[in-house]
């Protein structure tokens, strides 16, 4: 039985590649040695892309012709980042909780090492700014099938801490939708995207399915300024783009590996969708039929 029309095909193309001098050292992901794993991509104003390299502690600026540097290092495990609207960049450690980055110096200091002085986090994932500056983010850690009791949280802009959901087997990439009353939510382990409605009062109410994809599951997501949401799937090699209503309208394939980790609007007029490609160590891109949704760093 077939619910929808096919989704429509989408190229891309490499737009940067990790040059060979920062393909060393690194750690061991997933029983392999890593030299480079790219995620987390963000602009600024300036039109760089900043993402993280998680088995270096780096952090990659790369310009709008696609020249890499190395914007910072340090001892860590940075694996989400978002650009604050006052320049500020926000990274989501796993080993370390939120921490802050002084783009001018390349300094990197903590900033939430946990909820409370006597608890830590599991492992922070991903990120994403709301409008009004309250700043969601996923706590992950080791979560899966088998210890559902991954989170969600909300910082608000002025300093409190509020746990919205605490039973997700994996919780990695989450966005907001235009009218910021829904959070959507990549749940990794159980091959899906949830739907989180928030409440009036700030909680949540009737989590549900927004969309179930083939194993392995989701990971980055970003929005156009349509309402829908561009979903990394790692493994496949692909981003799907799903309308609010869940229906899958396009499927993004990879030219380069089959790693895509996360993705980010970016490039004239928001027009150009850009993936961390991790098995390759490169930033692809593609033009979509809909610009971005501005970021917070934009507005």
């Amino acid at each position: 039985m077939t619910f929808f029309d096919p989704p429509k095909v989408i190229k891309t193309e490499v737009f940067a590649e990790v040059p060979e001098k920062y393909r060393k050292g690194g750690k061991v992901r997933g029983g392999h040695r890593r030299t480079t794993f790219l995620e987390g991509p963000s602009f600024d104003r300036d039109g760089n892309l900043y993402c993280v390299d998680i088995p270096n502690g780096r952090i990659f600026r790369i310009s709008p012709s696609g020249a890499f540097d190395v914007a910072a290092e340090y001892d860590g495990d940075p694996n989400g980042l978002k650009i604050h609207k006052d320049g500020r960049i926000f990274i989501a450690d796993h080993r370390n909780g939120i921490m802050l980055m002084d783009p001018a110096s390349g300094g990197v200091t903590p900033y939430l090492e946990g909820p409370i002085e006597q608890e830590r986090f599991k492992g922070v994932n991903d990120l994403h700014f709301a409008a009004n500056g309250d700043l969601y983010f996923t706590d992950q850690g080791q979560t899966g099938l088998h210890d559902p009791t991954g989170r969600v949280y909300r910082l608000t802009a002025d300093g409190a801490l509020h746990c919205l959901l605490d039973t997700i087997p994996s919780p990695n990439g989450l966005v907001l939708n235009r009218s910021e009353k829904v959070v959507f939510v990549a749940v990794t382990r159980a091959n899906a995207v949830w739907i989180v409605p928030m409440s009036e009062r700030g909680g949540v109410s009737k989590v549900g399915l927004f969309v179930q994809l083939p194993c392995p599951g989701p990971d980055g997501m970003a929005l156009d300024a349509k309402g829908s949401i561009a979903v990394a799937h790692p493994g496949l090699g692909v981003v799907w783009l799903f309308n609010n209503r869940g229906v899958p309208l396009y499927r993004v394939e990879s030219c380069a590996g089959n790693m895509i980790t996360n993705v980010a609007y970016g490039g004239e007029g928001r027009r150009f969708l850009y993936m961390t490609e991790s098995h390759t160590g490169t930033i692809l891109r593609a033009e979509m039929p809909t610009p971005g949704q501005p970021m917070y760093s934009h507005s």
